[in-house]
């Protein structure tokens, strides 16, 4: 079977279609693998939620901050209000309940052994192997499935605690969690999440590290692809092992799907729309 990794799509459902269509033309088979960031800024966020759902057991998706926004933003009173227009269609649905409660209930990240490959929407942590990074993304998981969720998700958002502790608990563990895998770019001197600065690499103030830069990373032996940053040079970093395919279709950019079983990763785009 062909596996494809397919960046952050962020509501452009055209695009996303053309591609689906691209690539089950020559593999109608295909399972798709989607970074994250399903919805928000594109005008069709409920289009492509309901197009990846009903690929059904053909997809996995794992979570991005988008989508953990959409979700927080659901328990809100004034959700309406506050959503724009694309979120406010997902909101209005005579479906929306249950795209949310589908959306709730993906992973965080996704680990593939037999095909040597994972799957994170922003990252993983330097000193997190991918075994402690499961753990923690399935602690993560737990508490957005538990009943509770409404509560939960109305505090998971913020840009501290910084740096990763055993000793962490409750909320902040939590969100310590959210951000390393679905908002982190770079990592500073001191080994903390850098939450402010999300431009080029090339333009990056000389204290920061992308976080599959940093020396020593325990996942280092893993190849990894991800979504979320846009603002890359480049798709693939061969030599940390890492695959970043947001290229950019929220900003008029391409849409890309990266093909994982073969020797060599190699990449399907389409124009935006």
């Amino acid at each position: 079977m062909c596996h494809f990794a397919i960046g952050d799509v962020h509501g452009a459902d055209l695009q996303l279609a053309r591609l689906l269509e691209l690539i089950n033309t020559y593999s109608p088979h295909a399972s798709f693998w989607f970074v994250g960031d399903l919805v928000n800024r594109g005008p069709d966020s409920l289009e492509v939620l309901r197009r990846v759902r009903d690929l059904g057991d053909r997809a996995v998706v794992v979570l991005g901050n988008h989508d953990l926004s959409l979700l927080a933003l659901a328990q809100r009173k004034d959700a309406l209000e506050k959503a724009n227009k694309s979120l406010r269609n997902i909101l209005l649905a005579p479906d929306g309940d249950e795209l949310l409660a589908w959306l709730r209930h993906r992973p965080l990240i996704h680990r593939d052994q037999p095909l040597a490959w994972t799957m994170v929407h922003a990252g993983i942590p330097p000193e997190w192997s991918l075994e402690t990074a499961e753990a923690r993304a399935h602690e993560l998981e737990a508490a957005l499935r538990g009943p509770d969720h409404h509560a939960f998700l109305g505090n998971l958002f913020g840009n501290t605690p910084d740096r990763w502790r055993d000793s962490l608990t409750g909320i902040q563990r939590l969100r310590y969690i959210a951000n390393a895998l679905t908002r982190q770019r770079f990592v500073r001197p001191d080994g903390g999440l850098d939450m402010d600065y999300k431009k080029t690499i090339a333009e990056a103030p000389a204290e920061l590290t992308p976080w599959f830069a940093t020396r020593p990373r325990a996942s280092i032996d893993d190849r990894i692809v991800f979504g979320h940053w846009s603002a890359l040079e480049q798709v693939a970093w061969p030599e940390h092992n890492v695959w970043g395919i947001d290229t950019g279709a929220a900003w008029g950019g391409k849409l890309s799907a990266l093909r994982l079983d073969t020797g060599k990763p190699s990449l399907i785009q389409v124009d935006a729309v």
